[in-house]
């Protein structure tokens, strides 16, 4: 019998090759609670860290990502590991994968290496996927950096979350201004990117890895990845989708329309996420943003390996679908529904 325990972020990740990660604040701990009680509401066995939790409480439901955190999980009875945490290669995960246990969510290998938005964006374009033109800038030789982009560009951490961080920049004495406030903080490492601004409609589309779904009152088998219905940014800040700890994506984000989502524009874009999906070998979903360019041809722009997966399961978060669950909408997926879909995916640590 499966029981469920759910991981959340509680310290920064390791920093690698000079750069670092950012921590959201609470570590994913809120999505985590939303996980868990959706699935206990509809009798899933979820173990949690206290017996007499408080709905609003995030840390009554999900534990630490830590040695400690995860001893304590397995010790409650804990057989599956929900990772809704920033996974790293050497991750305290990793310590328990003698165990009988099952996980959802990606191996801390692949993660470690396709948070590096750099190699990843550099091997998705040897392997034909459109993306935009970037340079890196590093902190060691700010003075000599020659941008070869036309500006507007986009400024981004090689190893960012969502939005935190990202601007649109319009002049070089405004990137200096940027880079020199970036590098001074010190929130990103000692190097960040710029990349070609794109003109056209933003859109986000969760890839689900292969495998049985229920969808309907149907069990579906998928032999490759597969794209939930794009969802439509709009009412950006200065260019930028803003950061949804601060705007809720349902203020901002809509399924397109049906002749939106069969048109050829979007049909090839699937093909390119699903095809960034086999390359990387997803275990769980994962969130692709793209553009378009003046053309209207969408360009990936943002792999995102831990999508939020914030949902309406407690009455105080009535307004926190993310940008997934819009998108699982359109299929007919509840929150429950689209969190059963992904436990229905788990894979055994020794796999």
């Amino acid at each position: 019998m499966s029981k469920i325990a759910i991981l959340y972020q509680t310290e920064l990740p390791p920093i690698k090759d000079g750069i670092q990660k950012p921590m959201k604040p609470g570590g994913y701990s809120d999505s985590g609670a939303d996980i868990a009680c959706a699935l206990k509401d509809n009798d899933i066995n979820v173990v949690t860290p206290v017996n007499n939790y408080n709905v609003e409480k995030d840390t009554d439901w999900v534990f630490p990502d830590t040695i400690a955190g995860i001893d304590n999980a397995l010790k409650s009875g804990a057989n599956v590991f929900w990772l809704n945490t920033v996974l790293y290669k050497n991750h305290p995960i990793e310590n328990f994968f003698d165990k009988n246990i099952e996980l959802v969510g990606q191996t801390p290998k692949s993660v470690d290496v396709f948070d590096d938005k750099i190699y990843t964006n550099s091997l998705l374009k040897s392997n034909g996927i459109l993306i935009p033109e970037t340079k890196i800038i590093t902190k060691n030789n700010l003075k000599n950096q020659l941008i070869e982009l036309d500006f507007p560009l986009v400024l981004k951490p090689i190893r960012g979350r969502g939005s935190q961080g990202v601007s649109k920049i319009e002049t070089k004495n405004e990137l200096n201004r940027k880079l020199n406030k970036l590098f001074s903080e010190n929130n990103y490492g000692d190097a960040v990117y710029v990349e070609q601004y794109l003109t056209g409609q933003e859109i986000t589309i969760t890839i689900m890895p292969k495998g049985n779904y229920q969808i309907g009152n149907q069990t579906k088998y998928f032999k490759q990845p597969w794209c939930l219905p794009a969802v439509k940014r709009f009412n950006h800040q200065k260019g930028i989708a803003p950061y949804n700890g601060l705007v809720a994506v349902m203020e901002n984000s809509k399924v397109l329309s049906d002749a939106e989502l069969n048109s050829k524009e979007i049909k090839e874009v699937y093909s390119q996420c699903i095809k960034t999906a086999e390359i990387i070998d997803i275990k769980a979903p994962i969130r692709i943003d793209c553009r378009a360019n003046e053309k209207g041809q969408y360009y990936l722009f943002d792999i995102n390996m831990k999508p939020n997966m914030t949902g309406p399961s407690r009455p105080h978060r009535k307004n926190q679908d993310s940008l997934t669950l819009l998108a699982a909408r359109k299929i007919g997926w509840s929150y429950f529904d689209l969190l059963n879909n992904m436990l229905n995916q788990k894979w055994k640590a020794k796999d």
